[in-house]
């Protein structure tokens, strides 16, 4: 047997997905995570999982792995102490932003927290100008002073960022050698190396985020590394990226953002799949786990590539799938605010204590003890028997909240999943309604250990009508590790009118990035036949402040003037798609060139199974009382294991089904079917 294994880890659970090439089985494992060292977790989850199948370490052929140790870090500021060393006049930069409110009516709202502080950010005199001159030479002496200073207040990571430094990065460059003769023991990156585009905010916020997270992510894989190098495994590990693709360990310590979306993107990727596996192609994904919920939009079955977007409030400037991350998960904690409102999140239990019902010592309900209060999620045990739950003592500190708020107990867990619901709503709007997309056009497609409990009901929120349950919801980010490619972005800022004088210093550039993405392919060792490439631009109109991404025809750097046209013409196609209006005399300008490089390799893949028939009863394996809010008290449920169910298996509302990755909630009025490739499609009876 060759097994291939994806391994996706957590805040709360390590999820590990097993695919055998030879015999095209599927086996998944989960296990709690490890907060203080996420390595043994994973260790752990990959060791059983390997058992469950009677295989050993030397059976694996590929080794993929996702992590939101990046993403959970960054959510929750636990990330390194960072000092931040910039040009002379920019110090408050990272403050100011660009001056937008966050909520433009809302005057009560929190700014994200900095996450260098005012004391840790240095000035040095240095500027380069906007056409590559210099203006002012670099002060070494006073770079110099500034890493000493960095080093006494006890900084774990260095970013630096100057201004133009991505027309012409020798200060940049100068600067980090200097840092680092200083602080060798430190994390020290430049924004040239991290973000090599204008913009100089969100080149400067993507630096820092990158040392934030430089001494987490190192630790991390220093200590995952040493451990599956005991294990035996025959192959070298992968990590997951934010585009969607796979990386290098090495490549990964080096530039820690580009895995803050690590774990969501690939249950991105495994969507895309199983979308068009059954033939729905517009789907919304909702991946809710312990720590945190993340959503995406899939139109014609293509999640939007995007160079930049915003992790809890930061600005990263890095090729990402379009995920929008929420601090609202199963580990989310309830608490009443100094207004005397219920609010839930964003603090976490996470795995260690976990929920109150883990019995683990904490003493703060969250999402999970209101669903075990309700009895949604089953009341005596998770995983499959594996992990006992108390739900007395979920119910004692529910009603000890509820005796605070003036409330009824289980008003007060509904409660709970009510404001969750509200702010994963919240979330769905930001990728769909605010660009353009109604969410009742899509389907919902529940990942996450925790998305198939509220699925439903945040589809209902939104007026969506139907839910997708795929067959392993709570390990999709592991599966979809088996259904990615190796992947690396190549990007220059060059602003240039869009027009047959532009053709010759375009190839030049494309041609330093193919250059780029052929060292890459080398390193990671892929075959010639397995490479392909993609050329594209970030295009706008002079004077317009945002750009759209046009594919370059043909992956070549041999620019002509006709292909330079017809990128205009496809800029202007699609500038009229998605703003109703193009002008055909207004000058184009090309901004951001970027190469795309994709290394292919063997995928995991879906087998269509035999209609059983509607009838499911063959599945139930019992009952339990379940309290809806539509009926505002307790009913008879009906419990049904999901490995019973067949193809054509007909389930109708109030209905609960359990599987050991997840639970799948039927509220009254809603029906189940299972499609051939035993998903779930969901009416939601709206």
């Amino acid at each position: 047997m060759a097994w291939r294994l994806g391994v996706d880890s957590g805040g709360t659970f390590c999820d590990v997905c097993l695919y055998d090439t030879d015999t095209k089985q599927f086996a998944i494992w989960k296990v709690s995570s490890t907060p203080d060292d996420p390595s043994r977790g994973i260790l752990s989850g990959i060791t059983e999982g390997l058992g469950t199948v009677s295989a050993g370490p030397r059976d694996v052929r590929f080794l993929g792995h996702g992590t939101t140790v990046g993403t959970n870090a960054v959510i929750q500021h636990k990330g390194a102490l960072t000092g931040f060393i910039t040009t002379d006049g920019f110090r408050d930069l990272l403050e100011i932003g660009r001056q937008k409110r966050p909520s433009l009516y809302d005057t009560q709202v929190d700014k994200p927290l900095t996450l260098v502080a005012r004391h840790l950010r240095f000035e040095v005199p240095e500027r380069i100008r906007h056409d590559g001159t210099i203006e002012t030479a670099l002060d070494e002496q006073v770079v110099r002073e500034a890493a000493r200073a960095l080093g006494n207040a006890g900084v774990k990571a260095v970013a630096i960022g100057f201004l133009y430094a991505f027309v012409r990065p020798e200060h940049e460059r100068r600067a980090l050698e200097i840092v680092r003769e200083e602080l060798p023991d430190l994390f020290v990156c430049a924004s040239h190396e991290v973000a090599p585009e204008f913009r100089e905010y969100e080149r400067f916020s993507t630096a820092v985020v990158n040392a934030y997270l430089g001494p987490v992510m190192e630790a991390y894989i220093a200590r995952l590394g040493a451990r599956l190098e005991q294990l035996g495994l025959p192959v070298a590990p992968r990590i997951t990226q934010s585009n969607g693709g796979v990386i290098s360990f090495d490549l990964a310590r080096a530039l820690p953002v580009r895995t803050v979306l690590s774990g969501p993107s690939t249950g991105v990727v495994a969507a895309q799949a199983i979308g068009q596996a059954i033939a729905m192609p517009n789907i919304i994904t909702f991946d809710m786990g312990g720590t945190s919920t993340d959503v995406a939009l899939l139109k014609d079955g293509a999640c939007r590539l995007t160079g930049e977007a915003e992790v809890h409030g930061y600005p990263v400037k890095a090729p990402m799938l379009d995920i929008h991350t929420v601090g609202a998960g199963g580990g989310s904690l309830a608490h009443r605010d100094n207004g005397g409102l219920l609010k839930v999140g964003p603090q976490s239990c996470g795995a260690h204590p976990g929920p109150v019902c883990y019995d683990r010592g904490n003493l703060t309900p969250s999402t999970t003890d209101a669903n075990v209060v309700l009895q949604t999620l089953n009341p005596e045990f998770l995983l499959g028997g594996r992990m006992p739950i108390r739900r007395d003592l979920a119910l004692a500190r529910i009603q000890a909240l509820a005796d605070e708020l003036g409330m009824d107990v289980m008003e007060t867990a509904q409660g709970i999943i009510s404001v969750v619901t509200a702010n994963m709503a919240r979330a769905v709007r930001v990728i769909s309604v605010q660009k353009g997309h109604d969410p009742r056009d899509y389907a919902l497609m529940a990942l996450g250990g925790a998305g198939p409990l509220h699925a439903v009901r945040l589809a209902q929120e939104l007026d969506m009508k139907k839910v997708i349950v795929p067959l392993t919801p709570g390990v999709m980010c592991a599966l979809g590790l088996l259904l990615t490619d190796l992947r690396a972005d190549f990007s220059t800022t060059q602003i240039m009118l869009a027009d047959a004088d532009a053709a010759g210093r375009l190839g030049v550039l494309f041609a330093g990035l193919l250059d780029q993405a052929e060292r890459w392919f080398t390193e990671e060792d892929v075959a010639p036949e397995d490479r392909s490439l993609r050329l594209s631009a970030d295009m706008r109109y002079a004077g317009q402040n945002y750009e759209l991404s046009i594919e370059m025809p043909g992956a070549t750097a041999a620019v002509t003037a006709g292909i330079i046209t017809t990128m205009v013409e496809n800029f202007m196609t699609l500038h009229e798609a998605q703003y109703g209006f193009a002008s055909r005399t207004d000058p184009v300008q090309f901004v951001t060139l970027r190469a795309e490089a994709v290394g292919r390799v063997e995928k995991a893949s879906f087998v269509a199974h035999e209609t059983a028939g509607p009838d499911a009863s063959a599945a139930i394996t019992g009952s339990r009382e379940v309290w809806f809010r539509e009926t505002k008290g307790f009913m008879p449920c009906p419990i049904y294991e999901r490995d019973r169910l067949r193809s054509g298996n007909r389930i109708t509302g109030p209905a609960i089904i359990e599987q050991m990755d997840a639970t799948t909630v039927l509220p009254p009025g809603t029906v189940a079917e299972v499609e051939p490739h035993l998903n779930l499609i969901i009416d939601t009876g709206l």
